[in-house]
């Protein structure tokens, strides 16, 4: 399994927001996560990217433990909450900033990675200048562009319209085909049953069901 979650818990005064959690989820796989706002949806896919430290328990990704052998996942890409650009450089400029961290990929992966979620046109307007839907896209271009073999996408479809919509799923569904492991949350149920090949239920930071679509 490439993400083995074992007895996870996260306490905040007092309260657990996340409370013994313990999930095996492997490549060539999409899962959902559904709950209402507060059900530990958004602080499970933290935990997952390294971003909080458990109060108890474990995360091996890739048989590596998270906060022992590596401090983040090694090949991840990630959008939790709202994507957040530097709104006086263009789209381009916001993605060239964010590809020198790694120094992974070249210009002309930036721009191709631009025109698959259709913002060619735009990747030399200022960022202040972009519509909400946009921006969207712009989080999930940056989200992928270094080609993770993890990507956790919390409501990745927030904001799209129609063709929006169409278009990520085009980009989700070709990745899974490539042997990567996506996760997401959507309140939209057909994306989750487009998409997913399970779907968990979190309530009060408990996983309470799972269903294979």
């Amino acid at each position: 399994m490439y993400i083995e979650i074992k007895n996870l818990s996260k306490k905040y005064k007092n309260e657990y927001v996340l409370n013994n959690i313990n999930l095996s989820l492997d490549k060539n796989n999409i899962y959902g996560f559904v709950g209402i706002n507060g059900s530990g949806k958004t602080m499970l896919f933290k935990a997952i990217a390294g971003l909080i430290i458990p109060t108890n328990g474990d995360i091996f990704i890739n048989e590596k433990k998270l906060h022992k052998d590596i401090s983040f996942p090694e090949s991840m890409g990630v959008i939790i909450e709202k994507p957040a650009f530097l709104d006086y450089l263009s789209g381009y400029e916001n993605l060239k900033v964010l590809s020198k961290i790694k120094n992974k990929i070249e210009d002309e992966q930036i721009f191709n990675i631009l025109k698959l979620l259709h913002l060619e046109e735009h990747a030399s307007k200022p960022v202040k200048q972009y519509s909400l839907g946009m921006k969207q896209r712009l989080g999930i271009a940056q989200a992928i562009m270094e080609d993770p073999e993890l990507l956790i996408l919390d409501e990745p479809f927030n904001a799209l319209d129609k063709t929006g919509i169409e278009i990520v799923r085009s980009i989700l569904m070709k990745m899974k085909e490539e042997g990567k492991i996506i996760l997401l949350t959507s309140h939209n149920k057909e994306d989750i049953t487009l998409l997913c090949n399970e779907v968990f239920e979190i309530k009060n930071g408990e996983i309470i069901s799972s269903t294979f679509m």
